[in-house]
């Protein structure tokens, strides 16, 4: 497939920053060239051309820390193991139809779920979506803590297992990513906080996640942790995890230190932890002190009350629809503080991308990466947030969902 698309402008994200009158040839999947619209038509006059003068072209969207496959489909659907991945690939073509095209998915083991990792990968193969995995070990702050990993499944094991060497190890292997690798505090998960009294309940000492994280790195990997509160993000620096997940809680102190660090951060402003989700104000800090920081959903997931960013009124599940309603407050905030509408949207795009390590794939409008993008009324999350006014999305230079 070879063509030129046009729009009024072009946030690519990239070092060529905003192009107004913008165009890209996309051929065979990927962007072969993209720059000023009147010299790139002069250079292919022949070619086929999509116009979309009156709508703006960034990269789509990624979502790098979902539940989506594991988790989700039992919370939202009365499914059996025989119809779980019909859930699954509905709840995949709802993310795609919100603009993500890309998402990094966590497989931390499930009590009524018996899969692996090749069971969920099977299920995004012929998809237009990209998914890249991270297998973890879970804690859910039940009455009595339930453990579970992504190596034993629907198998529950206890809280000395989850420091087990020969485990963590198995673990760390299949894992693709630094995702929420282990869970510092146990979750509530997208449990009512009835039914998990003890969520925040740190898991690991000290000496404990250091052995942990040293397993990773001797094997080359990057470790994340779900991880929430002074404390448990205290043993999570010291120990030096690599991503911080969710991270609600964090203090001035522990963000300098975190800078210092290299530390990455994956925000989550609707919930997921037992605390109070990163504020708007909280990752504006991030972003001044240079931290690398991406805006997720964690979803499916109930939105935490009492927060004046969020508009939810009730405590429904959430999905990957929400992402540019909730990333908005914060995106707004730092167009006010004059930061460039590029690096804001970086935050859902190219930050999330390179945590994924797919940065060279997608994530930036530019010259020899995939042709995945968005045709839209405005600037995701900072100008729109809502799906409807995503008008197409494309994946790998098809055209995959059309509202126009």
């Amino acid at each position: 497939m070879n063509y030129l698309i046009r729009s009024k402008k072009i946030v690519t994200v990239s070092q060529l920053g905003t192009l107004e009158d913008g165009a890209m040839i996309i051929d065979d999947g990927k962007i072969a060239e993209i720059g000023n619209y009147e010299r790139i038509k002069g250079k292919y006059p022949d070619i086929d051309v999509i116009d979309c003068s009156n709508y703006v072209i960034t990269p789509s969207l990624v979502d790098c820390h979902t539940h989506l496959l594991e988790y989700a489909p039992t919370s939202l659907y009365s499914v059996t193991p025989e119809t779980h991945f019909l859930a699954g690939k509905a709840i995949l073509l709802h993310a795609l139809s919100s603009g993500i095209t890309a998402l990094g998915e966590q497989i931390c083991g499930h009590p009524f779920c018996d899969f692996s990792k090749e069971d969920y990968q099977k299920v995004g193969r012929d998809l237009p979506i990209d998914i890249t995995f991270a297998t973890t070990s879970i804690s859910i702050g039940f009455e009595n803590l339930a453990h579970f990993t992504s190596i034993t499944k629907s198998r529950g094991v206890t809280q000395f297992d989850l420091s087990d060497p020969l485990l963590v190890q198995m673990i760390a292997l299949e894992s693709d990513y630094p995702g929420e690798n282990i869970f510092i505090n146990a979750t509530p998960a997208n449990f009512t906080e009835k039914e998990v009294p003890r969520a925040g309940e740190i898991i690991y000492k000290q000496e404990e996640l250091q052995r942990i994280v040293n397993i990773y790195h001797r094997l080359g990997k990057r470790m994340g942790a779900h991880v929430a509160g002074e404390e448990g993000i205290n043993l999570a620096l010291d120990a030096g995890v690599d991503v911080l997940h969710h991270a609600h809680g964090i203090t001035d102190e522990q963000i300098e230190k975190a800078a210092k660090l290299g530390t990455i951060i994956v925000a989550t402003p609707m919930g997921g932890t037992h605390l109070q989700p990163n504020a708007p104000e909280e990752i504006l800090k991030f972003v001044q002190k240079d931290i690398p920081v991406s805006i997720s959903t964690d979803s499916y997931l109930p939105p935490f009350q009492g927060t004046s960013w969020l508009p939810f009124q009730d405590q429904a599940l959430k999905g990957p629809d929400v992402l540019m309603l909730i990333a908005q407050p914060a995106m707004k905030l730092l167009k006010k503080h004059d930061y460039d509408e590029n690096k804001i949207l970086a935050l859902l795009t190219d930050n999330p991308a390179k945590l994924l390590g797919k940065d060279d794939v997608f994530g930036r409008l530019e010259a020899g990466l995939e042709a995945n993008f968005l045709v839209s009324e405005g600037i995701p999350g900072l100008e729109i947030a809502e799906i409807n006014q995503i008008k197409n999305v494309f994946y790998k230079g098809v055209k995959i969902i059309d509202r126009l």
